[in-house]
């Protein structure tokens, strides 16, 4: 081998690099010179080419060499899987497989990982019941790169186990599951993951904070957040772009938008990611002016935006009512970036229109400017505008629309149900929710989230479970009480039809926000802090009216974050400026 390294042959691979053309030369070199068998040579030469993009010419000379060993075929799977080929680094495991030589466990490391970016959990497997009967299943690195592997394959119970069965876990072993875990939308779990990872001693990296962040911003977990950013300023971590943008997105998605900003002006590097982020939380927070200037900016500054982007930008148009700059940008899209539209970007289109009170713009943007049949999120905003603009003639006929394209899509009836009952159809609405019983379909429940002092309390409606329910319902009552002589008069349309007026006016009074925010105030008495509810439905018209009373009667910001947006309710205000 130390032949080859001193050979003028080497040093021409050497000084072709990851280059195909200059490589090809070597290649030619090496023949004419007589060591086109040279295994070591063919080695470097196809590792380059794999490093150079150009896999199937590196698969060509590993098929072409007479003698190929374990060492060629597990570099070429290594090299391919960190190349971001994963495709080819699963053929070259074949190759090693079908030449029935030895593995190593960087090769079932690589091949995992080639999986893992694949999301090819059938091959995945096979590869985890080659590596345990060739005796790498306790091997930790293995192990390590198949609790990766489950995690993006969504098989987190296998994950797990896994997981657990490490006996010298390595940080990667726990980013693995904390960012498996919060990609596959558990957050709660990736929290405790990291909290586990604290008690366990292990030192956290960047990765490991990214991933905590986002399980952060999924879960509305400011607390843990802020000890994350004090971790990360105390220890002068490095601020990639990465943990930047992963800052500036839990501080987004926790409500805090100002000190996302300070943080995204902070940033030596953003990238496209980092300007969405903040786009999008800018919008999401009702601040549409501000994110139409921040785009400007991030086209000034030469980033250029992707489909996103435009997603962030149009919903917060659609949020503001900023309808020319909507269509502004819609155009921008395709004209100057080339960018071919997405379900997504129609649908905020026609949110826009909608929101704005243009019903007919937004049915004449349907008809002339979505190829082909619009999918069914298109006429679920159009749905949503028609209920909130009350034009029910319209709407009825987009319901119907909307339950042929998906007949077990429950959401879709009670929408239906809701704009009969407000036109006072009641026949009309027994009928659907006749359909509804006969189909089995139920509503999705609604459930409201705070934390307090670290921990999560969850609320549904009439939630009794809670050990302090007792207190909270009394709080709540006395609550209702000052709210009504300050003038609340509840919106008993919020509620499904089939109740009579007084049980609606009820089951409004006890929504899982209604209790989430007495529970709030009830234990935070004395504080100026603002209240942080996060809500998996959209807000009820009737409980976004009750805050508004309750913000101004305990003089309280009370910040709900819902499926679409915030809302900052203060002073019996709310920064949407009824635009929800």
């Amino acid at each position: 081998m130390d032949l080859h390294h001193r050979s003028p042959e080497y040093n021409a691979l050497l000084l072709a690099g990851p280059r195909l053309g200059p490589l090809k030369q070597a290649h030619a070199r090496l023949i004419v010179a007589g060591h086109g068998l040279s295994l070591p040579l063919t080695t470097k030469l196809a590792t380059l080419a794999v490093a150079a993009g150009a896999a199937p010419y590196a698969r060509l000379l590993a098929a072409s060499h007479p003698a190929p060993d374990s060492f060629l075929f597990c570099t070429l799977t290594r090299a391919a899987a960190h190349r971001g080929l994963p495709a080819a680094a699963l053929t070259f495991y074949r190759g090693l497989l079908a030449a029935a030589l030895p593995f190593s466990s960087f090769a079932f490391t690589a091949v995992a990982k080639a999986c893992a970016d694949l999301s090819a959990l059938r091959a995945g497997m096979a590869v985890h019941a080659h590596a345990i009967l060739l005796g790498f299943g306790s091997d930790r690195f293995v192990q390590t790169a198949l609790v990766v592997q489950y995690s993006k394959c969504g098989q987190l119970a296998v994950a797990r186990k896994l997981f657990d069965a490490i006996r010298d876990r390595s940080v990667v072993a726990w980013n693995a599951m904390i960012s498996g875990y919060e990609q596959n939308g558990l957050a709660e779990r990736a929290i405790e993951v990291y909290k586990e990872m604290q008690m366990a001693g292990e030192a956290p990296d960047s990765a490991t904070f990214v991933a905590t962040l986002s399980a952060c911003a999924q879960a509305g977990a400011l607390d843990l957040g802020r000890e994350v950013e004090r971790h990360i300023v105390s220890e002068r971590m490095d601020m990639n772009v990465f943990l930047g943008a992963a800052l500036v997105n839990m501080y987004v998605r926790c409500g805090l938008v100002n000190k996302a900003r300070e943080w995204f002006d902070r940033l030596q590097e953003r990238n496209v990611v980092t300007w969405t982020s903040m786009i999008a939380g800018y919008g999401m927070h009702g601040h549409g002016h501000e994110a139409i200037k921040l785009f400007h900016l991030m086209r000034r500054e030469g980033t250029l935006p992707n489909d996103v982007t435009f997603i962030a930008v149009l919903s917060a148009c659609a949020h503001a009512g900023l309808v020319s700059e909507g269509r502004d940008a819609f155009a921008t899209m395709k004209s100057v970036y080339g960018l071919v539209p997405r379900a997504e970007h129609y649908c905020s289109m026609v949110d826009m229109y909608g929101r704005a009170g243009l019903l007919d713009d937004a049915v004449q943007f349907i008809r002339n400017s979505i190829p082909g049949e619009p999918g069914p999120e298109v006429w679920t905003a159009m749905l949503g505008a028609c209920k909130m603009h009350k034009n029910f003639n319209l709407g009825v006929e987009v319901a119907e629309r909307l339950i042929a394209l998906e007949p077990e899509n429950p959401s879709h009836r009670v929408l239906l149900s809701n704009i009969y009952a407000l036109s006072g159809k009641m026949n009309h609405v027994e009928k659907v929710r006749n359909t509804m019983i006969k189909r089995r379909l139920k509503k999705q429940i609604g459930y409201s989230l705070i934390e307090i002092g670290g921990i999560t309390h969850l609320f549904r409606m009439g939630e009794k479970s809670h050990p302090q329910t007792r207190d909270i319902y009394q709080y709540l009552e006395e609550l209702i009480h000052r709210i009504t002589d300050a003038g609340y008069v509840p919106e008993t349309d919020s509620v499904l039809h089939e109740l009579e007026e007084e049980e609606r006016e009820f089951a409004l009074r006890y929504h899982g926000e209604k209790l989430a925010v007495a529970f709030g105030l009830m234990m935070t008495a004395g504080s100026t802090a603002p209240i942080r509810i996060i809500k998996n439905l959209r807000i009820c018209g009737d409980c976004h009216l009750a805050i508004k009373y309750m913000s101004a009667v305990e003089n309280r910001e009370i910040i709900v974050r819902d499926k679409h947006r915030f809302h900052h309710f203060k002073d019996g205000k709310c920064s949407c400026q009824e635009y929800w």
